[in-house]
C-alpha cells in the first residue's frame, strides 16, 4: 500500500481579502454622505485664491443663511440655527481648547451686510485672531 504524496496547492486563497474588501466598501458608503453635509447658502461668487491650510484641523465655519440664521459646522450633522450669543460662546470654547483652528464665515450673498459684521465682531470678542470669508468660484465665462 503505497499512498501517494500530496503536493501543497501553490494558490493564494483570497476570500479574506474580499471580505475585507467589502466590509471597507459598506463602511465608506455611509460615511461618504455625512461627509458632504452642509448648509444650503448661496454664496457670492468672486474670483480668489484657495487658502492654503497647513493645519490638518477641521476648521470651524459659521454660516448665515438668507434668512438671518447662524448654523455652527463643525461635526454637527443638523441644521439648527443658533444664537449670536450661542455661537460667540461655542467659538471661545473651542478656541480655548484648539487656539490653531481656523474660523470661516459662510454668508449668503442675499444677507444683510450687518449680519456679517454683527457674526465677525462675536467671533473677534470669542478670541478668533482672524476671520476668513467662504466665497464659489464664478462660473467661467461670466
Amino acid at each position: 500500500m503505497a499512498r501517494e504524496k500530496r503536493r501543497p496547492i501553490a494558490e493564494m486563497n483570497v476570500v479574506p481579502y474580499i471580505d475585507v474588501m467589502l466590509v471597507l466598501m459598506v463602511i465608506f458608503m455611509i460615511t461618504a454622505p455625512v461627509l458632504t453635509q452642509g448648509v444650503k447658502v448661496d454664496l457670492p461668487k468672486v474670483a480668489t485664491q484657495p487658502m492654503k491650510s497647513p493645519k490638518k484641523e477641521e476648521p470651524l465655519i459659521v454660516s448665515i443663511k438668507k434668512n438671518g440664521a447662524y448654523i455652527l459646522e463643525r461635526g454637527r450633522s443638523e441644521d439648527k440655527a443658533a444664537s449670536l450669543d450661542f455661537v460667540q460662546k461655542y467659538v471661545a470654547k473651542i478656541l480655548k481648547q484648539q487656539p490653531a483652528t481656523e474660523v470661516l464665515v459662510r454668508g449668503d450673498e442675499n444677507v444683510m451686510y450687518g449680519k456679517v459684521i454683527a457674526l465677525m465682531a462675536a467671533l473677534q470678542g470669542a478670541g478668533a485672531a482672524s476671520v476668513g470669508l467662504v466665497t464659489d468660484a464664478p462660473e467661467p465665462g461670466k
